[in-house]
């Protein structure tokens, strides 16, 4: 196994949608105010890893199933094209599910959206990208548990490439919310109010 390289490439995969309702359920904000290259910086420049690549992953809704966030999206990832992020858009999918009324207790339906392919495209774009030895730090800014075999195969890569490679998940937490957890595997690095109120989107994109 190599030592640890001095120069450590880093490429972050955003999952665009799952920060958003990470950051809703630690901090409260009601929309992905967010700006991913201010908080991959902060990150990489926390622990002097060097940004290759920001790769920003997100579903959109069509424009006649909601137009608001269509618009919302639609401009924010051309800003992120701007500013040199590579961004991968999915349509959203809506349905419709079943859940109790808190205040009658009689079961109503309520519209879900639901993302088609976006998990995929970051669990096979992970592995791709460490096979081909395009980074020595993969940075996953989500929790969800579907990458975890996706973190299994980078370390296989590892041991037979016979190199360094880190992996890590950075995620928005609260002190009041205690059982989150990141994904198995990886380096958990946790965002708090006051680091992620410093990497703030103020644009109005709608």
């Amino acid at each position: 196994m190599r030592s640890e390289p001095s120069i450590k490439r880093t490429i972050a995969f955003f999952d665009g949608q799952n920060i958003f309702h990470a950051a809703r359920e630690a901090f409260g904000y009601q929309s992905p105010n967010y700006e991913p290259q201010k908080l991959t910086s902060h990150i990489c420049d926390s622990y002097n890893w060097k940004l290759e690549k920001i790769r920003f992953y997100t579903g959109v809704p069509k424009a006649d199933e909601n137009k608001k966030l269509h618009e919302f999206w639609s401009q924010k990832t051309r800003f992120l094209k701007q500013r040199g992020v590579e961004v991968f858009k999915h349509p959203l999918y809506y349905r419709y599910k079943e859940v109790e009324c808190p205040n009658c207790g009689e079961k109503i339906k309520k519209t879900v959206a639901k993302e088609k392919g976006v998990d995929i495209r970051i669990a096979l774009d992970i592995v791709r990208l460490a096979n081909e030895n395009k980074y020595d730090v993969c940075l996953i800014f989500s929790q969800d548990m579907d990458f975890l075999e996706a973190v299994k195969e980078v370390k296989e890569i590892s041991h037979q490439q016979e190199r360094w490679i880190k992996i890590a998940c950075a995620f928005p937490d609260s002190e009041t919310l205690n059982y989150r957890r990141g994904i198995e595997q990886t380096d958990w690095i946790k965002i708090n109010k006051s680091t992620y109120d410093e990497c703030l989107d103020h644009r109005k994109y709608n």
